[in-house]
């Protein structure tokens, strides 16, 4: 499911010490963090995670899609996450770019190298989404998909790989949604867009594992980012053994993990952290 719909109000946002542990594991890394528009996103905690192990960090945001969709824009983040990321000990920038465009992705890497230096650290974490089905699918609707979940994700990741100077340490995660677990059948551009990304994440894992970069993708499963409507919430509850809905700092966890050291034999991978999410 997608990442990010806000149909109701979110609860209260740890800050980036408070949410995670800290430790100095990634100081003195640069990471780059794309689809960072909201503070109760999955990137906006993502940004929080990395933070918290000390890497300084660049965030993406492109305020223009958030304003057409149905949820709050949130119009004071990222500023906000900047000053809290700084306030936590590292170096944090926001670049706002539109993705969909073919340059974005070297503009964006091009600034965040600028402004704190070579990143060792990729997370694709934007994502466009909108419903469509078999009704409504058109040549519109997959273009604009592909162009940022697919075009956008992979000219970032080969340019990231090509720049990066070699050794243990570089990392790219993406983010994938469950589609090869189950159907998606209203949002077959996303789901389809979104299956791409398992695929590329195996072969260029392949390609870029001699420059000592893993590249793996992360399933968050159903998380409520703020999108939930209480009736869905209230249907998708039964179907987490452990009881709660997932939130973004469980997969925030994940990819700091993925960013680390102990994860240094992990890669070409699509890790379904879903909490034993019960399809069907």
């Amino acid at each position: 499911m997608p990442q990010a719909r806000n149909l109701s109000r979110a609860r209260p946002t740890q800050t980036a010490s408070e949410a995670f542990t800290r430790s100095e594991e990634l100081r003195g890394r640069v990471a780059v963090v794309t689809g960072v528009g909201r503070r109760r996103g999955i990137g906006s905690a993502v940004c929080r995670a990395l933070a918290a192990r000390g890497a300084d960090v660049a965030l993406s945001y492109w305020k223009a899609y958030d304003r057409e969709m149905p949820w709050d824009p949130d119009e004071d983040e990222p500023r906000r996450l900047v000053e809290e990321l700084k306030g936590a000990g590292v170096r944090a920038e926001a670049v706002e770019l539109d993705l969909s465009l073919p340059e974005s992705a070297e503009g964006l890497l091009d600034a965040a190298t600028e402004r704190l230096g070579t990143p060792s650290i990729l997370v694709n974490a934007a994502a466009h989404s909108t419903h469509d089905g078999y009704r409504g699918l058109d040549a519109g609707t997959l273009d604009a998909h592909y162009a940022v979940n697919v075009r956008a994700m992979a000219l970032l990741s080969v340019l990231f790989a090509r720049r990066y100077p070699g050794g243990a340490g570089g990392r790219i995660v993406n983010f994938s949604s469950g589609q090869s677990l189950g159907p998606m059948e209203e949002e077959l551009a996303y789901g389809m867009t979104k299956g791409a990304i398992e695929a590329f994440t195996r072969s260029l894992a392949a390609g870029v594992g001699h420059k000592g970069i893993t590249v793996n993708a992360v399933n968050p499963g159903p998380t409520d980012t703020g999108w939930m409507a209480e009736d869905l919430k209230r249907k998708l509850l039964p179907k987490f053994p452990s009881g709660r809905i997932g939130q973004p700092e469980d997969a925030a966890r994940l990819v700091a993990f993925l960013a680390g050291e102990e994860a240094a034999w992990i890669t070409g991978q699509t890790l379904h952290s879903e909490g034993g999410f019960v399809r069907g």
